[in-house]
């Protein structure tokens, strides 16, 4: 049984976001319209964020309804009937977090939280759901500079970008909640920053967008990208930071951050906003709503890799979270990090992309780095199982 359930994460999580990379790579291409005279971009990352997180809302309430216990409430289901964690006491007499980092185990260390007892059920909850409205808001200002990196890089450049992941998270996680980390991650970081400048500094698919003039060249692609990683960390160590003050699931956390999402997205897609790059490229005193509604009259076809994108992340999140789940963070990530080679390796074959040798090598150094990261904590994993193994046999001789 475990086996099989362990296939069935892999395989999801891998043809959920494998399809899921290929509708978000054709979404930032143009659509011809009806008459077939012209193409136009679709820019309404907005809408492309309300669609995902609005499917992922119905994907993960469904999933926590199937699961639910019997004799359950809808309260205790949803997590809305949150507890503190308790601390765990390492040998410096601080204790040690339980979360995890952008799908890794976090090796930081924290101060113990605060009593349970001097923190009521409403405050807990209004806690909980504050702090989910904050990963909305960072998720919700991050994707459109995500999308936007796509008109100025390659969708391999991005991939890796993404990879690099570790270095914002890192950062935030330092400068908003005083973690420390173990010095290994800070050789994962350098591999990845290395193998990232070299991807960028060997590729030539930024020369024909920058005669379009400096714009449109490749440096714009990557502030957007840096951008899009720096409010990334800020989510992930927030994220961080839910998993271990509470006991809620992956499913219940995903659930509350997406409704947040929804809400907060749906109201500035109806809001008449002024034209703002990137953030709202819609025309002046237009509704976003209303520009993509337009656009698929127009365009027909950009909805079928809209509804891809949408159903497909939000079904590779609960993948994700189940795998995290039954399996731990050093499982997931194996799966995430051969997902990221895959999905990267099917953009150069589907959309014939060319790398140079530059950015092979360069690829080679960033996925180096998270090996090393997946290899370590495999090595703290079994150093911890061998403790506990001779702590049993010694209570057991007792």
């Amino acid at each position: 049984m475990t086996v099989l359930r362990l296939g069935v994460c892999v395989a999801g999580v891998y043809a959920m976001f494998l399809l899921w990379a290929i509708a978000q790579e054709r979404l930032s291409v143009p659509f011809a319209t009806r008459d077939g005279l012209k193409s136009d971009k679709f820019k309404s990352a907005l809408i492309m964020s309300t669609a995902q997180s609005l499917f992922s809302v119905i994907s993960s309430f469904v999933y926590i309804m199937v699961r639910r216990k019997p004799g359950e409430s809808i309260k205790q289901s949803l997590g809305l009937l949150p507890t503190l964690k308790k601390s765990k006491k390492v040998e410096n007499g601080q204790s040690q977090s339980n979360g995890h980092l952008n799908g890794h185990s976090n090796h930081e260390f924290r101060r113990p939280s605060p009593s349970p007892a001097n923190i009521s059920p409403r405050a807990l909850r209004k806690d909980l759901l504050l702090r989910c409205l904050h990963c909305a808001l960072f998720i919700t200002f991050a994707a459109p500079f995500g999308f936007a990196a796509l008109s100025h890089i390659s969708y391999p450049t991005m991939v890796l970008g993404k990879s690099c992941k570790l270095v914002p998270v890192l950062l935030m996680n330092v400068l908003l909640y005083r973690r420390s980390f173990a010095r290994y991650k800070y050789v994962v970081v350098l591999l990845v920053t290395a193998g990232i400048t070299m991807f960028m500094g060997f590729g030539k698919e930024g020369a024909a967008k920058a005669k379009k003039g400096p714009a449109s060249s490749s440096w714009i692609g990557i502030l957007y990208l840096l951008i899009n990683l720096a409010i990334d960390g800020a989510t992930n160590s927030t994220q961080d930071e839910i998993f271990d003050r509470y006991n809620v699931t992956g499913q219940q956390m995903m659930f509350w951050i997406n409704v947040m999402c929804t809400m907060v997205t749906t109201i500035l897609s109806v809001l008449p906003l002024p034209y703002v790059p990137v953030i709202h490229p819609s025309e002046s005193g237009s509704t976003e709503l209303g520009s993509t509604l337009r656009f698929l009259r127009e365009h027909p076809g950009v909805l079928s890799p809209l509804l891809q994108f949408a159903l497909t992340g939000s079904l590779g999140q609960l993948f994700i979270f189940e795998t995290l789940q039954h399996f731990g963070s050093l499982t997931l990530v194996t799966v995430t990090l051969t997902r990221k080679m895959f999905t990267m390796l099917l953009s150069v074959i589907v959309y014939n992309h060319k790398l140079e040798f530059g950015q092979w090598l360069g690829a080679g150094v960033v996925f180096s780095g998270i090996t090393l990261e997946a290899y370590i904590k495999r090595k703290d994993v079994h150093a911890k199982r061998v403790i506990q193994e001779k702590e049993k046999a010694e209570i057991k001789d007792l």
